[in-house]
């Protein structure tokens, strides 16, 4: 049988919160599923070994300039879909448009989110009910990364990453300007970190150059020579090193989702989204900015992460 599942949200947060109800689809069927996912979900380098995922379909739209944008892109895709010859589809989302693509492309059993709901649906939810009607599955939202064990060693050897030491990830970038953390909060969390214990940081960050400014501000310290930097690494190639890690740190990022993916302990520094984002795996433990209950769009507190709060959460999961 030959399924397809459309998760056409941006970025790799998304993409990696979806994948235990992707993987819900093919063990039920017994088969392997194939995927229309963008490209910045970095689906082809985090499901590399995914036993689950057969192909690895991007959807190119990009502002109406892209393959797959607009009517003729419609088009585009429904072409492209055909040659799969796929038999069911399973739609995360409640677009009419691909609704439209799937019945075009020949797919005769279509399952879809409710059509035209869009409006303040919550993302783990919406797909755990879609997966209950459709499947009578009832899914936990705990996504599971898996490595080759020789990927791992490979990157002990390569990176020198000695086990003697509590090897930390620290995801100091993030997609906004309002998700990231100040560098002065870190410096202050990693020097409160080296005067209890022998520590060596990876640091991930994107490249552009708020990011970048971050990252400098980090290693113009005394903490430079216990750090490395990511930034310059492939998704694909930092995975093995993140699973090295003893414990992670980071802000409301990708490697937030990555880390606890892929069964590292993971203190989220939540300061401008939805709690749900850094706290939907059981090996997320979030921050939230002093003087908050909780924290939500328009939070805005970046500033109020204390440092002290993230060394004691970070010390108790040590223990």
């Amino acid at each position: 049988m030959k399924i397809l599942a459309i998760q056409n949200r941006m970025g790799i947060g998304d993409m990696v919160i979806f994948l235990p109800f992707i993987e819900a689809i093919a063990k039920k069927y017994k088969t392997t599923v194939s995927i229309l996912v963008k490209e910045n979900s970095k689906a082809a380098e985090i499901f590399k070994n995914n036993k689950y995922i057969e192909n690895i379909i991007i959807l190119e739209r990009n502002n109406k300039t892209g393959l797959h944008d607009g009517l003729f892109g419609s088009f585009n895709l429904i072409k492209n879909l055909k040659q799969y010859n796929f038999e069911k589809v399973f739609i995360f989302n409640s677009s009419l448009r691909f609704n439209l693509i799937a019945r075009l492309s020949g797919i005769k059993n279509i399952y879809q989110y409710p059509l035209f709901k869009k409006k303040n649906q919550h993302i783990i939810d919406t797909a755990k009910n879609f997966i209950i009607s459709t499947l009578d599955l009832n899914i936990d939202s705990n996504p599971i990364i898996e490595l080759e064990e020789n990927i791992v060693e490979d990157a002990k050897k390569k990176f020198n990453i000695n086990t003697n030491q509590i090897n930390i990830l620290l995801g100091i970038g993030g997609s906004g300007s309002t998700k990231r953390i100040p560098s002065k909060i870190f410096i202050s969390f990693m020097n409160l970190l080296i005067n209890k214990y022998d520590c060596r940081f990876f640091l991930a960050t994107g490249n552009n150059k708020d990011e970048q400014l971050i990252l400098k501000e980090i290693l113009n310290t005394n903490l430079n020579d216990k750090c490395f930097s990511l930034d310059q690494f492939q998704i694909s190639d930092t995975l093995p090193i993140i699973k090295n890690c003893k414990i992670a740190v980071c802000n409301d990022s990708s490697f937030s989702h990555l880390s606890a993916a892929l069964g590292i302990p993971t203190i989220v520094l939540m300061s401008d989204t939805p709690l749900m984002y850094g706290s939907y795996s059981p090996r997320m433990y979030p921050i939230i900015p002093d003087g908050e209950k909780t924290v939500s769009h328009d939070t805005l507190g970046k500033d109020k992460i204390n440092p002290e709060k993230i060394f004691q959460k970070f010390s108790s999961l040590l223990d």
